[in-house]
């Protein structure tokens, strides 16, 4: 399976965070989804998930 890339650079954001992720798809959209709603107060929900998946980018 290839890896992915979630880079919170690349998402909408104020905080201006710098953090990024990688691994199979599966396990970057779970830490990013667990950072996103620690660091940056969102919710854990299908929105969120949607949002993340589609901003992975192929390592």
């Amino acid at each position: 399976m290839a890896r992915m890339v979630a880079d919170c650079r690349e998402m909408p954001s104020d905080s201006g965070c710098t953090l990024t992720i990688a691994g199979e798809e599966g396990e970057v959209l779970d830490a990013a989804v667990a950072h996103a709603v620690a660091v940056h107060g969102h919710a854990d929900d299908g929105s969120l998930r949607e949002m993340v998946r589609a901003e992975l980018k192929p390592e």
